[in-house]
């Protein structure tokens, strides 16, 4: 099967959740942006090389993003964030702002709601339906839990569970181990921006080095 990501030693396949571990300054924010195509650097998207591509071309590919700080358009309507987040046409850009309220029924209230006007929990969630507004294969998610209420990032966990088992490939960057390989099924530790540590959920899990890991020690 070919990986929906490729780039160094860290791969993603379909329907696989794989957790980048790492603190502050291991460099997950600097892989996704490599992914990403704001930095510059060797990767493959689903068996293609898409070093030379701009981030319009890798999304194109199939790429969605939900990076930190739950960055969405304060001063837009719910409605209209997702309208801005999609490249399709106007019809079925309609047709999947649709999907996306009824999917998440706590913006399916509040379609009309700036924002800025929304809690901390709704913009994530809008943050996560404007990335799936072009129906992407492979999703990133830069620290997605940072700040969130425990019920929240648990409705949020099971949303990423359920699109996995979907066939959805998706690359959970956390600080939190033990949050994040409750719902991988692989994870990878950083750690200076290279790889010190992968392995199943399990095994990272029952690992008793991993704090220390995680820490740099």
């Amino acid at each position: 099967m070919t990986a929906a990501l490729e780039i160094g030693g860290l791969s993603v396949s379909s329907g696989e959740i794989v957790a980048l571990l790492g603190g502050n300054g291991a460099g997950k924010t600097t892989l996704i942006e490599t992914v990403l195509g704001f930095r510059p650097g060797p990767v493959a998207l689903f068996g293609k090389d898409v070093a030379s591509l701009g981030v319009e071309q890798r999304v194109a590919c199939g790429l969605g993003y939900v990076p930190q700080g739950r960055r969405v358009f304060a001063g837009l309507t719910v409605r209209e964030n997702l309208e801005a987040s999609s490249s399709l046409p106007a019809r079925q850009r309609w047709r999947r702002v649709e999907e996306m309220l009824a999917l998440f029924p706590m913006l399916g209230e509040r379609p009309d709601a700036r924002a800025w006007l929304l809690s901390g929990g709704q913009q994530q969630m809008l943050a996560l339906a404007r990335a799936l507004m072009n129906d992407p294969r492979l999703l990133l998610l830069d620290e997605p839990t940072l700040g969130l209420a425990p019920a929240v990032v648990a409705d949020l966990l099971r949303r990423l569970a359920t699109m996995a088992a979907a066939g959805t490939a998706i690359l959970l960057a956390e600080q939190r181990a033990a949050l994040a390989l409750g719902v991988a099924h692989r994870g990878v530790v950083l750690r200076n921006g290279g790889i010190v540590r992968s392995g199943s959920a399990a095994e990272l899990i029952a690992d008793p080095a991993l704090a220390d890991l995680m820490a740099g020690a």
